[in-house]
């Protein structure tokens, strides 16, 4: 049943894992096509449960969740999904792990145009390597490009970057704006880095408190194309500093 035309909705969403406390309960909200959402909240809220719903490793307890306006029981191999690892095959080489969603699909894919992929990522020259030959952030670049072959105009990023250098990450940051401004893809990303997801995001979902019966929505005051400079501004430095002192309380909590 086709209800509207967002990428994802939940509605009324419950879910409990087997003899445990609530971790969601009747959550719902939207996500727009070509809409970049961060989720930030304390570590143990629920923000990777709520990633494993969206991608169909879990299911809701009670309510729906709806891709593209249509209810989606089945979710898994729907949408691109990045993890917080990598989890590229090492026996693998750059081309072949990108290549891979393509092969378990069971779609046809021209090799040149994966590489052209990569050419354009600045990974062409390694696409023979091997995943212990490449730099952290040649490997993420390895990791989004595979992730964004699912057949899907929605791409879930857990934490990407977290395990990068501070230079590398506000590279990778860069990286990963100018991706996503050359397609219509819906991006939802998990982050405990506050900066980066003002940076980042059209809107920030804030997770308040278990169980998660609601998202606190906060539009990030900022126009495309954006500058790093624009966070030093005493509206943004504000709103840093509010979220900061909410994920300090939630800690002390």
């Amino acid at each position: 049943m086709k209800i509207n035309d967002a990428v994802l909705e939940f509605n009324n969403v419950s879910f409990s894992y087997p003899q445990s406390q609530h971790i969601l309960d009747k959550l719902a909200f939207r996500i727009k096509p070509g809409e970049f959402v961060s989720i930030i909240g304390a570590s143990g809220t629920g923000k990777s449960t709520i990633f494993r719903l969206i991608v169909g490793l879990e299911q809701p307890t009670k309510g729906s969740i709806y891709l593209n306006g249509v209810e989606e029981t089945n979710r898994l191999g729907k949408l691109g999904y990045m993890p917080q690892k990598d989890l590229l095959l090492p026996w693998r080489n750059v081309l072949e792990n990108v290549a891979l969603p393509l092969e378990t699909e069971n779609r046809k894919y021209d090799k040149g145009a994966v590489l052209q992929q990569l050419e354009a990522v600045g990974l062409g020259r390694v696409h023979d390597k091997y995943p212990n030959e490449l730099s952290g952030g040649m490997r993420q670049r390895v990791s989004f490009l595979r992730a964004s072959q699912a057949a899907s105009d929605l791409l879930l990023l857990d934490e990407p970057f977290s395990a990068l250098d501070a230079m590398t990450k506000l590279h990778m940051q860069e990286w990963l704006l100018t991706q996503w401004n050359q397609t219509e893809t819906s991006i939802v990303f998990i982050t405990h880095d506050i900066a980066e997801a003002l940076f980042l995001s059209d809107k920030i979902f804030v997770i308040r408190e278990a169980p998660i019966q609601m998202v606190e929505e906060i539009e990030v005051p900022l126009k495309r194309p954006r500058q790093r400079q624009q966070l030093d501004t005493p509206q943004l430095i504000e709103l840093k500093n509010e979220l900061m002192n909410l994920f300090n309380m939630q800690v002390i909590r």
